[in-house]
């Protein structure tokens, strides 16, 4: 079977399942998108890696990749290979001294793997078929964050009351607490501003 490459087109709020999030992968070389409801640990996990955040210590995933290096073991791929029953399978794709070995994992786990270890994540056209759409232009805009209609802080007020001074001084903050959805979010409003002001 023909493998079709895939990137990380958003990470956003599932419409479908409160307190889940959805992970949005798009064909490189087509229109089809493949959504998969994901926990919201797993999306903090994927959004730190793709926001390039230093947290004070590994998360699991980082241990893992940390792990996985030591040992000269390489993430050649992630490959979502199944859907049974509305549930994503997939794979990594490993190599070590020449010798490919392939790992099972949840697809969220997978993914989270796949763009801390910098690899391509796969799929086969069956899923696709089964599982992709679709979506309007407007919706196919990349983020690395949840997308939420007000960025509030704790207090409840909007992230774009502050100063650049003071998100900057609040996303440290909350990088020391190790609170990475809450910097996340931060870091999507100075992100928005950085563009605002190019």
């Amino acid at each position: 079977m023909k493998k079709i490459e895939l990137e990380i087109v958003t990470l956003s709020h599932s419409i479908s399942q409160s307190h889940n999030y959805a992970v949005v992968l798009g064909e490189v070389d087509g229109s089809r998108k493949l959504p998969i409801v994901i926990g919201s640990f797993e999306a903090q996990a994927i959004a730190v890696a793709m926001e390039k955040m230093n947290p004070n210590r590994p998360l699991t995933h980082d241990l893992f990749k940390n792990a996985l290096d030591t040992f000269d073991i390489e993430i050649k791929e992630v490959v979502i290979n199944n859907l049974l029953d509305g549930i994503f399978y997939a794979r990594l794709v490993c190599v070590k001294n020449g010798e490919t070995v392939e790992i099972d994992s949840r697809t969220s786990d997978a993914v989270a793997m796949a763009v801390r270890a910098n690899c391509p994540i796969y799929t086969f056209d069956f899923i696709l078929e089964s599982a992709g759409v679709v979506l309007e232009e407007a919706e196919d805009r990349p983020t690395a964050t949840a997308n939420q209609p007000a960025r509030k802080d704790r207090q409840g007020g909007a992230f774009n009351q502050y100063s650049m001074e003071a998100l900057n001084k609040m996303l440290e903050d909350v990088l020391a607490e190790e609170d990475y959805e809450r910097a996340a979010k931060i870091r999507d409003e100075i992100n928005k501003r950085k563009e605002r002001n190019q």
